[in-house]
């Protein structure tokens, strides 16, 4: 991701997918994006996105390396997070995205985390708990208790 990036400056939706990319960086000059995707890269990180972190909506980064999740408090205003077939593998990671105000949408499946909860059996009761604003997990929508009850 060189930084001739910057003169996409109008640019809303941005894919990159599958290009061996190892850093996000030289976000800089995009004001106005709101769709950043890059699947099937060589990311190990998430350092590089407090550039958008303002105006990113959707962030599609499945299969990739990703194991630590620093750095994603930044995205504001991110709804949509695709991050399947990474190496996440503990709930202290999958926190942080409690401190996501806006997300609604996850794909997390093939991480090793979730990976060993739905061996277990309880993924979506575990990982609905502790991020709790989810409205669809997995490609499922996620139905509260109170919402049950209703029915």
């Amino acid at each position: 991701m060189d930084a001739s990036l910057s003169i996409l400056g109008n640019c809303e939706k941005l894919s990159l997918s599958t290009n061996c990319i190892e850093k996000i960086a030289n976000l800089n000059g995009l004001k106005n994006l709101r769709i950043l995707s890059l699947g099937r890269n060589n990311i190990k990180n998430l350092n590089g996105l407090e550039a958008v972190g303002d105006t990113l909506e959707e962030l599609w980064i499945s299969y990739n390396f990703i194991e630590k999740l620093k750095g994603i408090h930044v995205m504001k205003k991110l709804k949509i997070l695709y991050m399947s077939n990474n190496l996440v593998k503990d709930w202290a990671e999958f926190m942080k995205l409690a401190d996501l105000p806006c997300l609604e949408d996850l794909v997390f499946v093939g991480n090793p985390l979730e990976e060993k909860h739905s061996a277990d059996g309880n993924w979506i009761e575990e990982a609905t708990k502790r991020v709790s604003k989810l409205k669809k997990l997995d490609g499922t929508p996620v139905i509260k208790e109170d919402e049950e009850e209703e029915s």
